[in-house]
């Protein structure tokens, strides 16, 4: 291939875009970038180390200039010059640790300083005395008034650079003064382009009263959220606290909503996952926010030890569920995470979304039924998983209604299927995904997800590993969630439609139901059934209330009436499951009678529906008992690889 290259005349100027071009100048090597700038910082701070020995040696002498032995002022200052750099290198003052006056950077100063001193004060007595030793330790402190001086000089000069004009930002007040606020507010004053400038706080601490981010004042508690938009001309409130509950959120969405202001927040701090907050997480005030959020703990040391390093696989990868697994487990680092759906658009989603990729050329993304049991071992040889989270299945309740077959196929045997093939390849861990409509169940749903619960509490009973499952109610956000439509239905201009005026539910975000999912997978249980803490039951008539009066036309609220085998109310716990948190304070623990999946065969899909429902629902509650174990789920060998594994990392 030809390619054009300039001449020795040219400049970059006189190029036009698009021409070939050849490999250009070499790049200048990084130290010889970086060193410049680490040596005037070296020779600033000798300098403010001169200046400092000459002054506490004047006062010394109560500025008597004739009794100042200024040779020897000079020879210590060039020995001072040397032992301060050789110090502050050691203390990373100098390889470029940290940015020019943070508060390490000012640490590491103060580091140094209290080793230069007392060395000065060695070598002065070695070389006869050249200046006072009193003059020696003011100097100390001195320099590190002028040294910090001089770093905060050029820090403010920095930020007053790269803070953003009032006039061409949206002028915002922010709500909170903690931790979240100070990180928003840093990123907002930092950057030249900064699409917003904040003009004042709000914070109900009254011991913050007086206090200042870069600047910023606080101005008054949430009560006074009107005065000080109206003051300081704010076009927006920012919600900058990222433990804020749905409640806290709600409070503050109603006293902004009469203010003509855009109402904005933070990520929660299950989306943030330690890092900090930046510009581009400002997002709109979302139903998610209103309705399920709020902190969620997690150990995440006993979560990195059945995750790191191990072989993970996840089913129903592409769903709701499955996705946000996959993207939170990768941050677990994993040795490899096979990601399974027999939807392939959806792998290609759940892809691009965790690597930004999406070719899908990578062997872990894996295209399978769950009800193909020849594939199902295809898989699990060729990958042979440690963990597995078992999240594929059917879940809308009235087409599981008309169609109880499916749900047979897919949520009773597919799980079954996926528990006996765990077995045969030796998983050390299995965390099978139930739902809420599996406590005291009255639907093919809830039947065919309390028999699943059932086959895994069967499957730990036999198994090596630990098998469980985990229980949860509706998830936000989700494919088909109640959110998702009364989107629909107000996008196509209403009426939204809501079964009864009393109905209520649990609701949990995505992000919040799968961290939990994840710490209850590191728990020890003993065929048990792990339910999550969903917190208070929502109305839903107030939820499509709420949506109908933010849509901009007006949207009318029609009630329909409860679905067949639908609860006026959904409960986490069936009658004689107890509340037992032994763990995890948002995480209860109750036992499930096992069955044995022999039973399976007296369940034929093309039998007429009402028979089917009807075995379904004497399966669910039947108080059978596992049988003579079944050949297949007996298998104990292990592989060489898993029986490698340091007991610590097993369960």
């Amino acid at each position: 291939m030809q390619v054009r290259r300039r001449a020795s005349g040219d400049t970059s100027a006189d190029a036009t875009p698009g021409d070939w071009r050849g490999p250009g100048p070499h790049p200048v090597p990084w130290h010889r970038r970086a060193l410049p700038g680490r040596a005037a910082r070296a020779v600033t701070d000798a300098a403010a180390l001169a200046t400092a020995l000459l002054i506490a040696t004047l006062l010394r002498h109560d500025g008597d200039v004739a009794e100042v032995h200024f040779l020897g002022l000079v020879v210590l200052s060039a020995v001072a010059a040397v032992v301060h750099t050789a110090a502050g290198i050691h203390f990373g003052l100098y390889t470029g640790r940290w940015a020019y006056g943070c508060f390490e950077e000012i640490a590491a100063l103060v580091r140094t300083a209290a080793v230069t001193t007392p060395a000065l004060l060695l070598l002065d007595t070695l070389l006869g005395r050249l200046v006072p030793r009193s003059a020696i330790i003011g100097a100390g402190l001195i320099t590190l008034v002028l040294a910090a001086g001089m770093r905060y000089t050029v820090r403010s000069m920095q930020d007053s650079r790269l803070r953003p004009s009032p006039e061409q930002g949206t002028r915002v007040v922010v709500m909170g003064a903690g931790e979240g606020a100070t990180q928003v507010i840093r990123a907002m004053l930092r950057s030249p382009r900064s699409p917003y400038v904040p003009v004042a706080l709000l914070d109900d601490d009254p011991a913050k009263r007086t206090f200042r981010v870069m600047d910023v004042p606080v101005c008054g508690t949430r009560d006074d959220m009107a005065e000080v938009v109206r003051k300081f001309r704010a076009e927006a409130v920012v919600i900058a606290i990222p433990s804020a509950s749905a409640d806290l959120i709600r409070k503050l969405t109603d006293l902004a909503q009469p203010l003509n202001v855009d109402l904005k927040v933070v990520p929660p701090v299950v989306e943030l996952f330690g890092r900090t907050v930046r510009v581009e997480d400002i997002r709109p005030v979302s139903h998610e926010d209103l309705l399920g959020r709020r902190e969620v703990g997690i150990d995440l040391a006993a979560v990195a030890g059945y995750l790191e390093g191990r072989r993970v696989l996840v089913t129903g990868a592409g769903g709701s569920i499955g996705s946000e697994l996959c993207r939170q487990l990768a941050r677990f680092n994993p040795a490899k995470l096979v990601m399974l759906d027999r939807d392939e658009s959806g792998l290609h989603a759940v892809q691009l979304s965790i690597d930004g990729r999406g070719q899908l050329d990578d062997r872990n993304l894996v295209v399978a039924d769950i009800r193909d049991q020849q594939r199902l071992d295809e898989v699990f040889t060729e990958h042979k998983p440690h963990v597995v989270f078992h999240a594929a299945a059917l879940k809308h309740l009235p087409l599981l209604e008309m169609h109880p077959s499916e749900a047979l196929k897919t949520n009773i045997i597919g799980t079954y299927q996926i528990l006996q093939t765990a077995m045969r390849h030796n998983v050390d861990r299995l965390v099978n995904i139930s739902t809420d409509k599996a406590a005291d169940p009255c639907s093919v749903l809830g039947y065919s997800k309390r028999i699943t619960e059932r086959l895994t509490a069967a499957a730990d009973a036999t198994a090596s590993g630990t098998y469980c499952s985990v229980r949860f109610g509706n998830v936000l956000g989700s494919r088909g969630s109640v959110l998702t439509a009364f989107a629909a239905q107000v996008e196509a201009g209403g009426p939204i439609t809501v079964t009864h005026p009393d109905v209520t539910r649990y609701f949990m975000t995505v992000q919040e139901a799968v961290r939990l999912v994840i710490q209850a997978g590191a728990l020890e249980s003993k065929g048990e059934v792990l339910i999550l803490d969903m917190g208070e039951p929502v109305r839903i008539a107030d939820v499509a209330k709420r949506i109908a009066d933010a849509a901009d036309q007006h949207i009318q609220i029609v009630y329909t009436g409860l679905r067949p085998a639908e609860k006026l109310a959904e409960v986490l716990l069936g009658p004689d499951e107890p509340d037992h948190r032994p763990n995890h304070p948002l995480i209860s623990q109750a036992p499930v009678p096992p069955l044995d999946g022999a039973v399976l065969s007296l369940l034929d899909p093309s039998s007429p529906r009402e028979d089917l429902i009807a075995v379904l629902h004497w399966l669910a509650d039947s108080p059978a008992l596992p049988k003579k174990p079944h050949p297949v789920i007996t298998t104990k060998q292990r592989r060489p690889e898993t029986a490698a594994v340091p007991p610590g990392r097993r369960s």
